[in-house]
């Protein structure tokens, strides 16, 4: 049975843990908005931290493997939506 919070009574306290880090993910974070952030800061007074942040924002593996980790947290969260729907028709 799933609970209110989508959490069943038979999941253990791994699975809990999971998705609430993924639902701490889940707050629209991206490489690509943090990269134009940094662009901009750059801009106004090009401290060299920040240029070092930008070419590891600006790294196409590390942008790949972001575009990955948020392609697969999206398809997870429409596989837990499908299933909490499933279970309440099945009620």
């Amino acid at each position: 049975m799933i609970e209110e919070d989508g959490y069943s009574e038979a999941m253990d306290a791994t699975d809990v843990s999971g998705h609430l880090w993924r639902e701490g993910r889940s707050d629209g974070y991206s490489i690509e908005r943090d990269r134009d952030a940094l662009a901009r800061l750059i801009a106004s007074d090009a401290d060299p931290f920040e240029l070092e942040l930008y070419e590891w924002a600006s790294d196409p593996q590390a942008r790949f493997l972001d575009r990955a980790r948020r392609s697969r947290l999206g398809q997870y969260r429409r596989r837990l939506r499908r299933s909490q729907e499933r279970a309440k028709r099945g009620r």
